[in-house]
């Protein structure tokens, strides 16, 4: 891996932060009494039963504890300046990675053994850059008191079923836009798009035996075709569809994000800002 990346000391959530995850976090932000619901009342329970649960069937990381792997959590944290959390791996037919935060207690990343088996270090660092950028971003905070809220309301019969329909609409579409601004938390990290992508295309479709023969550019061309959908009524239709209930972005479009952001002066500049205040300093 590079030793030349630049570390982004002083890095602002609002820096990277995609303009859709903005105004959803907005939005998200005006439903009343989330905060107060975790920290008073099931905080402390839900942060008890996560603890025990990773303590006693998932593997700590740590410098004495798949080190190599550990040295990738460490190094993403230096480059998004953000304080080391807790880095588990869970044994998991299922590739997938996530994280788990409140205010004032110890956070955590769980990854997935099917998701290590497939991607190389790199891409593994991009993952763990990617679960890095929701505690930058404080988006765990709000998932956690969110989920919660969904779940009281559904209890109030009729009205409640409503409520709760409205917020579970709004949560996924504010998730959807949270995945775009942490996708770009793991190109601060990789400073390669060409990772971020591989690694998202191997979400879509890989495993220990194809992912080495997977093709980048290949999977950039299909997101073009994905976006030619829209330009008829029907495929819009469609597409709007099937997002409506997905809690992540489709992979090819979270790819097509990355290599546009990848090529624009906002993270260039970013990038280049630093690289100079590392060099004055």
């Amino acid at each position: 891996m590079s030793s030349s990346k630049i570390s982004l000391i002083g890095l602002k959530a609002d820096a990277f932060r995609h303009p859709l995850d903005l105004k959803a976090t907005q939005a998200l932000k005006k439903i009343p009494g989330t905060d107060l619901i975790i920290r008073n009342f099931l905080g402390p329970v839900v942060e008890q039963v996560f603890h025990v649960e990773n303590i006693s069937s998932s593997v700590l990381l740590g410098e004495k504890q798949l080190p190599q792997i550990y040295e990738l959590l460490v190094s993403a944290c230096k480059i998004l300046d953000i304080q080391i959390p807790r880095l588990y791996i869970r044994s998991s037919p299922t590739p997938n990675a996530y994280t788990f935060a409140m205010r004032g207690k110890q956070p955590f990343i769980v990854v997935h053994t099917a998701l290590i088996d497939m991607l190389t270090l790199e891409e593994i660092q991009a993952v763990i850059a990617h679960e890095l950028g929701h505690l930058k971003c404080d988006h765990s905070v709000y998932l956690t008191p969110v989920n919660l809220l969904m779940l009281a309301v559904t209890s109030i019969p009729n009205i409640g079923e409503v409520i709760a329909q409205v917020i579970q609409n709004q949560l996924l579409e504010w998730l959807r836009c949270a995945e775009f601004t942490c996708d770009r938390a793991a190109l601060l990290v990789s400073q390669d798009p060409r990772v971020v992508m591989s690694a998202l295309m191997k979400l879509a479709g890989g495993s220990p035996y194809i992912a080495p023969q997977l093709n980048v550019d290949a999977f950039i061309a299909q997101a073009c075709d994905y976006e030619e959908l829209s330009n008829n009524k029907l495929g819009e239709m469609i597409k709007t569809l099937i997002n409506a209930q997905l809690t992540h972005p489709v992979p090819v479009i979270r790819a097509k994000e990355i290599e546009l952001w990848a090529n624009s002066q906002e993270y260039q500049r970013l990038l280049q800002n630093h690289k100079m205040c590392y060099h004055n300093k």
